[in-house]
């Protein structure tokens, strides 16, 4: 049996979620064009007759944090090289070479297996990826390179081939037919919040995070009835949030059912509310509660 944690890592909007999705063949992580659009550790499972691997999609390092919520987004990052097994480094290839990345000193001194990953190598051409592959070579210190495109599943295949190669002997960590360590509830917030990031602009999407508050299964026809309520940090947060005659949030409601019928695979009855809960991202409590202590 051969098994191991895959963790991949890299600056905001890298393309870790998309590529993550790929590796498992599941909407486990939400994308969006938003930096920071992902929160939270989230785990995804490939498990064979013969192997199992657990790759984790991490947020993006926030190198100036502002908030407590930055803090452990941060810490969700430095457990990644605690328990890597393989290390992904995902650098965008549109982005310049970053020589300052803090995340550097950790990945030099790790002892397991550290691959760069290229990604969105349609975007860029040949001759300066070669260049950038060369500079990222040099700072890291990696064992392996890989070029890649997350979204077009570009050379996914070889690299999830060469991941089930490196992985080292070990246990089932998790029951062969589960699919992540979240449970439902965490990915209906997910999916409903996902629909804040790309329908509002500004701070707004950054000050919302989205709690279920009942998530039930009708006995007598294949119904889910879910209530989530989005917390906003001001009272004008809130009134943007709703919009109109609360067209605002019906749009969220009607999108998010949507995906959330597809990832459940039955019918969603989906209720949404807005609540101010003032500077959450501060609190320790309020971030206990959303899960990030």
């Amino acid at each position: 049996m051969k098994s191991g944690f895959i963790n991949i890592i890299g600056k905001p909007n890298a393309g870790k979620s998309t590529l993550m999705n790929a590796f498992v063949g599941e909407r486990l992580s939400i994308i969006t064009r938003k930096p920071q659009t992902t929160r939270h550790r989230i785990i995804g499972l490939v498990s064979g007759d013969d192997f199992q691997m657990v790759f984790s999609d991490t947020p993006g390092i926030v190198e100036q944090p502002r908030y407590r919520m930055h803090n452990a987004m941060n810490r969700f990052v430095r457990e990644a090289f605690e328990d890597a097994d393989i290390l992904i480094f995902l650098v965008d290839t549109t982005e310049p070479v970053d020589s300052n990345l803090s995340l550097l000193p950790k990945i030099q001194r790790l002892e397991c297996p550290k691959i760069l990953v290229m990604n969105k190598l349609d975007l860029v051409e040949e001759n300066v990826l070669d260049e950038k592959e060369a500079a990222w070579k040099e700072l890291g210190g990696f064992s392996e390179t890989y070029r890649i495109s997350a979204l077009h599943k570009d050379n996914v295949d070889k690299l999830f081939a060469r991941l089930q190669e490196l992985l080292p002997e070990g246990p089932e960590y998790y029951p062969k037919d589960q699919l992540t360590d979240k449970p439902e509830r965490f990915f209906v917030s997910e999916i409903v919040r996902e629909k804040v990031l790309m329908f509002y602009r500004d701070e707004i999407p950054y000050s919302v995070e989205v709690a279920v508050e009942a998530f039930q299964e009708d006995e007598e026809k294949p119904l889910i009835r879910i209530r989530a309520i989005l917390f906003a940090m001001r009272e004008s947060q809130k009134n943007i949030l709703i919009g109109p005659g609360g067209r605002d949030i019906k749009r969220v409601g009607m999108e998010a059912r949507k995906d959330l019928e597809v990832f459940l695979e039955k019918k969603v009855y989906l209720e949404l509310f807005v609540k101010v809960r003032d500077n959450w991202r501060d609190s320790d409590k309020h971030l206990k509660n959303f899960g990030y202590e």
